[in-house]
């Protein structure tokens, strides 16, 4: 069948736009085609520098006819109606349609519309144009008198058919069967009759095509180039990544710089030379100490065999190292308190107030979370005293991704005790899904305490003034705090109720706000005063902002655990239980939950409590009353009901033990034990009896049912 080639050729494309265009091209040309009636076969799209490419393989020949039936008026409407009709069917006359016979409604016009298929050149001869046209870059530009946009100007298309042009024409270009080479090496116009034909001969022309070959080539090269010499490459997939987006034949070379920049923390060289001249760093693989050499990736083969570009990078790498070097060593010469005080003078938020005053709120909540993390409170108050101090320090003013590395390097040359000096670094952590967090049990206690204060301040703050994440975005990263609060409780295994917690941020926060802490100027005027909601929560009264802050939790770790395996529902269920703030406990809770449904016990009990719960809501609704409450036992009769009223008050005593002491695999087993008096129950005794007395108090045993299995999880949230 027929293989589609597109090429759009351009002025080179930003390396960081490569990916996502490459995605969409193939989407929105696909889908279109689809839409159209085209059905594809396999699709492939890829980008160099100065190129998208895609190519769709078994692509039909024609779409198929199609045929409509469109419903018209009665046929007794008015003749405007008949017309309107008429004209929207396009037909001639209202002998062209067909009537159709409803006995209740009245017979009534049916148009019979065929659409007989178009020609798959046809149809992309179409589509493409639409998809340029509305096609969307992070950034983008006109050029010449062209309102056409595109992220740099668009200067060739080729566009096959089955080797066959297919055409049109874009912002003045019109499409054909001609593209380049290397912009250096061979940048002629040559043709090309499909797929197979076009990665040949651009490979022929300098060109690699696959984004992943050029990026194998480049590691294949370093590695290669590096143990020549002895030394390791500092591996570096982003930057891997990005070279390949920003070459068509990539060449790697070798240059050095000074030994004396090695004084300069070995994470600021690899930074200057990643974000500055997109340059790998080398190590010794036998110290790990970074070298004074550096790999870069050039884009052609040089006739003086790279020596210019080794040099102009040498030149450029010198310049920048002897500006981080300077950095460094001004930065030593302040103490990292005097930085610290200078946070005065840096707004956090508007509304939130200065760094310092955040810095304060976390030093005490630190302090206050401490003891539930074994770490030393005045050590934890400490760290986080200095933690953001290198927010105004040089370095990090250069290279922002630097923060909190570089407090641990002013600290530790300070003195500062280690355990300090650790946490002012981790206490960022976690950045991101895949980076790690701090361990209490690898001598991080203090970095557990900061980072959790940090990230609650965070969080807490920006529900006090009601910014929160919207399904279309979270400037302020919430979403990521919340997370790494979670993954730092679960990984740590600590017990630190979040209510509690969230309330001593919000009294901080507050006294921010109101212009009461010890550093404040007076009143936030960003935000004034305003009457703050309460809830009940546990049987006391909080603000609604933390009883929403805990529903976001709650999700986040719907989120979290349903990666694991873990169901959306038994979180639920557990979360629907009073005073679920606990998220070992509750991660605990569910873990047994599941464990417990899975077995015949667990499935079949839950299928009583489903059978319960729905005859309670009937009666309920149908008498207009609630069947919570205790049974009489002097009603019960059957010997089932009294089997059953007898397992319902094991099941809370023994299940209560239980959780008491946090087995909660032993209350599962406790519910287990409901199982079988259930069943006998739902098998043998009618509810819904004549005697009124009878059957009520039957309603109300089976609601204490549900009232021995709230103790454990509400399982009414529960699927199945």
């Amino acid at each position: 069948m027929p293989e589609l080639l597109l090429e759009l050729f351009s002025e080179e494309i930003p390396a960081r736009m490569q990916q996502r265009a490459t995605e969409e091209l193939k989407r929105l040309v696909t889908s279109e085609l689809q839409a159209h009636g085209l059905a594809t076969g396999e699709a492939r799209a890829f980008a160099t520098p100065r190129r998208l490419a895609l190519v769709v393989r078994d692509i039909p020949p024609r779409s198929p006819d199609q045929v409509e039936e469109r419903k018209g008026p009665r046929v007794n409407a008015p003749e405007q109606a008949i017309q309107g009709f008429l004209k929207a069917a396009g037909l001639a006359s209202i002998g062209e349609a067909s009537v159709v016979s409803d006995p209740k409604k009245g017979d009534y016009y049916v148009a019979r519309i065929e659409r007989p298929g178009r020609s798959a050149y046809e149809v992309i001869a179409e589509v493409i144009p639409q998809v340029l046209r509305r096609f969307s870059w992070p950034k983008s530009m006109r050029w010449g008198w062209q309102t056409f946009t595109w992220v740099r100007p668009l200067h060739g298309i080729v566009c096959l058919l089955d080797g066959e042009v297919v055409q049109f024409e874009v912002a003045g270009v019109a499409s054909g069967n001609t593209t380049r080479g290397h912009r250096f090496h061979a940048n002629a116009p040559f043709r090309v009759h499909s797929f197979e034909d076009y990665v040949k001969k651009l490979r022929e022309h300098r060109v690699i095509l696959d984004a992943a070959e050029r990026a194998q080539r480049i590691a294949e090269q370093a590695r290669e180039l590096a143990a020549k010499h002895k030394l390791q490459l500092v591996e570096d997939e982003g930057l891997l990544a990005e070279n390949a987006g920003l070459t068509e034949w990539p060449i790697v070379l070798m240059g050095h710089f000074d030994e004396s920049f090695l004084e300069v923390p070995p994470e600021v060289i690899i930074t200057s030379l990643r974000a500055h001249q997109k340059c790998f760093a080398l190590r010794d693989p036998k110290t790990q100490k970074l070298a004074n050499r550096f790999l870069l990736v050039a884009n052609l083969e040089a006739k003086d065999g790279g020596a210019a570009i080794v040099a102009g990078n040498e030149k450029v790498i010198r310049a920048r190292l002897s500006d981080a070097r300077f950095f460094w060593e001004q930065d030593l010469k302040k103490p990292l308190d005097e930085m610290a005080l200078a946070l005065r003078g840096v707004t956090f938020h508007e509304k939130l107030g200065t760094q310092w005053q955040r810095v304060e709120r976390i030093a005490e909540l630190s302090y206050q979370i401490a003891g539930a993390v074994d770490a030393v409170p005045e050590d934890a108050r400490r760290a986080a005293q200095l933690a953001k101090a290198d927010l105004v320090s040089g370095m990090v003013g250069e290279f922002p991704e630097l923060q909190g590395l570089m407090g641990r390097y002013y600290a530790e040359a300070a003195g500062t005790k280690p355990e300090i000096a650790r946490a002012i670094e981790l206490h960022y952590k976690p950045k991101g899904p895949n980076d790690t967090v701090p361990l209490v049990e690898e001598g991080d206690a203090v970095a557990v305490a900061v980072a959790l204060a940090d990230k609650i301040d965070t969080l807490v703050g920006f529900w006090v003034i009601d910014e929160k994440p919207t399904g279309s975005g979270d400037p302020y990263q919430l979403r990521r705090a919340a997370l790494g609060v979670i993954r730092i409780v679960l990984e740590n295994d600590l017990r630190l109720p979040l209510m509690p917690t969230l309330s001593a941020a919000d009294e901080l926060v507050g006294r921010d706000l109101r212009g009461a802490g010890a550093d404040s100027t007076g009143p936030n005027q960003f935000f004034p005063p305003r009457v703050i909601q309460m809830a009940d929560w546990n049987g006391r009264q909080v603000p609604q902002h933390l009883v929403d802050l805990l529903s976001f939790f709650a999700d986040r770790l719907k989120v979290h655990l349903r990666e694991e395996g873990a169901r959306h529902d038994l979180i639920d269920a557990v979360f629907a239980l009073p005073g679920q703030d606990d998220l070992a406990l509750i991660v605990k809770r569910v873990e047994a939950l599941g464990e417990f449904l899975e077995t015949d016990d667990g499935a079949n009990l839950l299928a009583g409590l489903k059978r319960a719960a729905s005859i309670l809501a009937i009666e309920e609704k149908k008498d207009k009353t609630s069947y919570d409450g205790d049974y009489d036992i002097k009603l019960l009769q059957a010997p089932e009901e009294l089997a059953l009223a007898a397992a319902i008050e094991s099941t809370k005593q023994d299940t209560s033990a239980a959780i008491a002491v946090e087995n909660f695999k032993g209350a599962m087993r406790a519910l287990a034990e409901l199982r079988r008096p259930v069943d006998a129950f739902f098998e043998k005794v009618t509810v819904n009896v004549e005697d009124q007395k009878v059957r009520q108090n039957r309603l109300r045993l089976l609601s204490q049912i549900r009232a021995a299995t709230m103790r454990v999880a509400d399982f009414s949230k529960i699927a199945g």
